[in-house]
């Protein structure tokens, strides 16, 4: 049987959703959005969960669109396929829920407009963003053109857009597009789970 896209694990008042095609670079396949969307229908009415984290397997978050879908879209599918993304993610940064990206390593693409969507972004030492889009002739549809310059600014974004250049952690630390470095990543992001609870007890 083939293995589902994501997982999903609760805890302590928090889910984890973990992108599980480590052989498909976790590629946010048309299967895949279906799934996540599902997740999300049977995770965002939950009142019992404090959190939702994403994250990724191996030393993959996520890696964007699945390029062999993108090759077989005409402009009417394309548009279709672009909403698709931005509905789902929209979702995500609507949540009642804490949103947090753990970011594990690479984050590439969608999959950075997925992490932008979140409340909060932790990375891994070793992670890695970009926005590769321009090396294909193509930018991304799924917001995170909008969402890019509101956190980092518009001259960070462009240059991130027009260059494709990688950033790793240490960078995108510095310029506010993750919150905190730390390993495992997972238990980064539970940390700041918890102290966002303990801030609204105090309260």
């Amino acid at each position: 049987m083939n293995a589902p896209s994501l997982l999903v694990e609760v805890a302590d008042n928090a889910a984890v959703v973990r992108f599980n095609k480590a052989a498909q670079r976790n590629s946010l396949s048309v299967s895949t959005l279906d799934e996540l969307n599902n997740s999300l229908n049977a995770l965002l009415p939950r009142d019992d969960l404090n959190a939702i984290i994403f994250t990724g397997t191996g030393d993959v978050f996520a890696s964007g669109a699945d390029i062999s879908e993108l090759t077989r879209l005409d402009p009417s599918s394309a548009l279709e396929f672009s909403k698709l993304g931005q509905s789902i993610f929209q979702r995500i940064a609507d949540a009642k829920q804490l949103t947090i990206a753990a970011i594990n390593g690479y984050c590439m693409g969608g999959a950075l407009d997925l992490a932008l969507s979140c409340d909060i972004r932790v990375a891994s030492r070793n992670a890695v963003m970009s926005h590769p889009g321009a090396m294909r002739g193509i930018i991304t549809g799924w917001g995170g053109t909008q969402r890019l310059p509101r956190i980092v600014g518009r001259s960070r974004a462009i240059e991130m857009f027009v260059t494709a250049s990688r950033i790793d952690s240490s960078s995108a630390l510095s310029f506010g597009l993750i919150r905190e470095i730390g390993d495992p990543v997972v238990d980064c992001a539970l940390s700041v789970v918890r102290g966002a609870a303990t801030n609204r007890l105090q309260i």
